[in-house]
């Protein structure tokens, strides 16, 4: 049998991730291939780990991506600092919660959770006394919650943990490059970042960072695989149980970004050619540019959304800047939007999960998906759509609200230029 050539269609992409990837990065992915040890290749990685700590806002000293889909790097986080029988307190107001859930419980942890409804998030003093009532080892906690549009406020929750001794480690894989993520500044122990969102980079590395007092955990439970290990290595006794998972095992892979590089899997070469680009190009930007970007950008949609005649669902005060949800009306399809959306205008926009499946969509405004012609088609599409559906839209309201916000930043920008 005869396999034509791959042709995926063009999309406009508008979803909480996937999202479309920057040109410049898939240029950056037809690099030649190196070797993993060669100095050209380590020099790479050097300068990945280099970025990653400036778009972390972080001194730490290990910053590195782990290969494998975001959820690689909550694992390899989690099941490098959890023992059997710790106790992880895990505040829960989306899917994504629950998934940390499930992590800590394969590695043996005592989670202890807590629940609000979602489409809200908790108040910080809520979680800071579940805190001092459970005493945990860690507390693990999703910064922005894509299956709901939210964003958790993490600032005092940071604070307090280091003043209890708590570790506090963050899934930030929706918002780090989109929206300000102080790792320092939020006293955040470690944090997990997504490459396939506000990075606009293809799916398959999870950026990590961490800091000393997470080393100092990973280093009491350091073991050498066998095959590669000194002599020395071999005869050391740990008194700590070593780490469950080879792969994810952050002992090992400190030594392999590290000076020492030993060997601990084949790099994903052209990933990483992919990531450095990525990180490139959001300092490029620069974060305080890239942030507001995104904020002018759902500021757009948003308008967009409600003059057209659609409810946005969930808490406005801790929205999420780059995930906008908007409730399906009454008596439509969803589904049938999304498909017709799809196969007419090529544009993909998202559902939810769990009890929010079927109840609302969720528009992703990341990266480089976040970008004017992406809002004003997705809009212009969306009305269409409904209109075809037979939901009463508001006809013609949606682009010029979101043209106003459009003009409105450009008058300002001509208005400031002006006065200097």
């Amino acid at each position: 049998m005869a396999y034509s050539e791959l042709n995926a269609p063009m999309r406009t992409i508008m979803t909480p991730g996937p999202v479309e990837v920057d040109p410049r990065v898939l240029r950056a992915m037809s690099t030649p291939i190196l070797g993993q040890f060669d100095p050209a290749f380590t020099t790479i990685m050097n300068e990945v780990m280099e970025m990653l700590r400036l778009v972390f806002q972080t001194k730490n000293k290990w910053a590195f991506p782990i290969d494998g889909t975001s959820r690689s790097g909550n694992e390899a986080i989690l099941c490098s600092i959890i023992e059997p029988g710790d106790k992880v307190l895990v505040p829960i107001f989306g899917r994504f919660g629950h998934l940390l859930v499930e992590i800590c419980e394969r590695y043996g942890a005592e989670v202890h959770t807590m629940e609000c409804p979602w489409g809200e998030v908790f108040e910080p003093q809520a979680v800071i006394a579940e805190i001092k009532k459970v005493s945990p080892k860690i507390t693990a906690i999703v910064h922005g919650e894509t299956s709901t549009g939210c964003m958790q406020p993490l600032k005092e929750i940071g604070r307090a943990c280091r003043e209890l001794g708590v570790l506090l480690v963050v899934d930030a894989v929706a918002s780090i490059g989109g929206t300000d993520v102080k790792m320092d500044e939020w006293c955040i122990d470690g944090l997990i970042g997504g490459t396939q969102k506000c990075l606009s980079v293809p799916s398959g590395m999870a950026p990590i960072t961490y800091n000393e007092r997470i080393e100092e955990i990973i280093q009491s439970r350091k073991k050498v695989e066998r095959g590669i290990a000194t002599d020395e290595e071999n005869q050391q006794v740990s008194l700590s149980r070593p780490i469950a998972s080879n792969y994810f095992d952050l002992s090992m892979l400190q030594d392999y970004w590290g000076p020492r590089r030993l060997n601990h899997h084949t790099e994903a070469t052209s990933m990483i050619y992919a990531l450095r680009e990525g990180l490139r190009l959001v300092l490029e930007e620069g974060l305080e540019t890239r942030f507001a970007r995104h904020e002018l950008h759902e500021a757009a949609l948003v308008e967009g959304i409600k003059a057209m005649g659609l409810m946005l669902f969930g808490d406005g005060k801790n929205k999420l800047p780059c995930v906008t949800c908007i409730e399906i009306p009454k008596g439509i399809d969803g589904e049938a939007v999304r498909d017709m959306l799809l196969n007419e205008f090529g544009i993909e926009i998202a559902s939810s999960f769990g009890p929010l499946h079927g109840k609302i969509w969720r528009i992703g405004t990341m990266g480089f998906s976040c970008r004017k012609e992406n809002i004003l088609f997705v809009l212009a599409s969306l009305e269409a759509v409904l209109l075809r559906k037979g939901f009463q839209v508001n006809r013609g309201e949606a682009l010029q609200a979101a043209l106003d916000v459009y003009v409105g930043k450009k008058e300002k920008m001509v208005a400031s230029q002006r006065s200097l």
